[in-house]
């Protein structure tokens, strides 16, 4: 039988701690070469409405561990300005709806084992990224964060911080004050820590030992010449990077690592974020330079170390308590919903979780 698990049933079974052993986990398999994935691929068409597009996404890897996933999302997307701040929205069907959906299969029999709603998912993996980045990069003290956005994004960065260092106090702001209070009162309630809430997006930053920007912000958020010595950057959603005052700052770059080459085709490796392609493409027109900005790559190679190298102790990361240091994932989504997947698929097994449907359903006796 395959089974179909929703958000309701990922969130009662996948743990952080899980979620982040098994990343590190599948990007050490990466480095060994017992698992493979390819970069994300966007594929996007404009719609009836000039100011929305479709746009299909898809990542997907494996290991010999035993497991494939691919992660496919179906989106409206469009551009919307709020209180000066230009944020990427999206739908499936009508706004506040999202189709985003894992397809788990077994490397041994190529049988489709689950599909698996990708919202909570989501934000428990890219959460565990942070936390990741934040376990091996900053100062083993850092018990301040400072953090732009307020959504699910930072709900699950927060609870991936909190269980690598000794979270006390959160300085927090979002544009929208209500959403920033009630967030604020969450934390203090859920992790019985100091909040501060911020009325400017400045006031994170002082005596912030993490610095995490978590916006669907199309442009840059961060602030570089605010980061005090010792910070360590996170930067997920809007460009995708932190800008550039923040970089010239950066004195360790901690990149998870980049996905391989095509066997046989080494010049087509890459180390951008996604892959790009667009029916009626318009070189400048609004949005452009933001999904440039979202291929940067590799943004200082000359300070670059990857996780495999400092797990196996063949690099160093932080050497002192005054650097500021700053951590990504790279384009490795592709090795992440096989690792994670897996994870909720076999404690739903457990758990006895899920809907099962015929797996004689998704087989045919044609051969295709």
């Amino acid at each position: 039988m395959t089974l179909i698990i929703n958000n309701h049933d990922v969130e009662r079974l996948l743990t952080m701690e899980d979620t982040i052993a098994a990343l590190e986990g599948a990007y050490l398999a990466l480095a060994a070469k017992e698992a493979v994935c390819r970069p994300r691929i966007d594929i996007r068409i404009p719609t009836s409405d000039p100011g929305k597009n479709y746009q299909w996404g898809t990542m997907e890897g494996g290991s010999t561990a035993g497991y494939f996933a691919i992660r496919m999302k179906s989106d409206i997307i469009y551009e919307s300005e709020y209180n000066g701040v230009v944020t990427q929205e999206k739908y499936c069907t009508r706004p506040g709806l999202f189709c985003g959906l894992i397809l788990l299969t077994s490397i041994e029999t190529g049988e489709p084992l689950a599909f698996i709603n990708d919202g909570h998912l989501q934000h428990m993996r890219v959460g565990a990224d942070g936390g990741i980045g934040v376990k091996y990069l900053a100062n083993e003290n850092a018990e301040v964060v400072g953090i732009l956005g307020s959504g699910g994004m930072a709900r699950t960065h927060m609870q991936a911080f909190t269980r690598v260092r000794t979270i006390k106090k959160l300085q927090i702001f979002s544009p929208t004050q209500e959403n920033r209070e009630k967030f604020g009162r969450e934390m203090a309630a859920t992790y019985n820590i100091e909040v501060q809430v911020c009325d400017r997006p400045e006031d994170i930053y002082s005596g912030a030992h993490i610095v995490a920007a978590l916006t669907d912000s199309a442009v840059e958020v961060t602030d570089g010449s605010l980061l005090e010595k010792g910070a360590h950057i996170v930067v997920v959603g809007g460009t995708g990077r932190p800008d550039e005052a923040s970089l010239r700052k950066v004195d360790r770059y901690l990149r998870f690592g980049d996905t391989p080459a095509p066997v046989g085709h080494p010049e087509l490796a890459t180390d951008a974020e996604h892959i790009g392609y667009e029916a009626r493409p318009q070189e400048g027109k609004r949005g452009d330079g933001r999904r440039n900005r979202r291929k940067h790559g590799n943004a200082l190679p000359d300070r670059r170390v990857t996780l495999a190298d400092l797990i196996e102790g063949r690099a160093k990361g932080r050497t002192s308590a005054d650097q500021i240091t700053y951590s990504e994932r790279g384009n490795l989504q592709g090795a992440q919903f096989f690792a994670v997947a897996g994870k909720v698929y076999e404690a739903a097994k457990r758990a006895g979780l899920g809907r099962e449907i015929p797996t004689e359903w998704f087989l045919q006796d044609i051969r295709n």
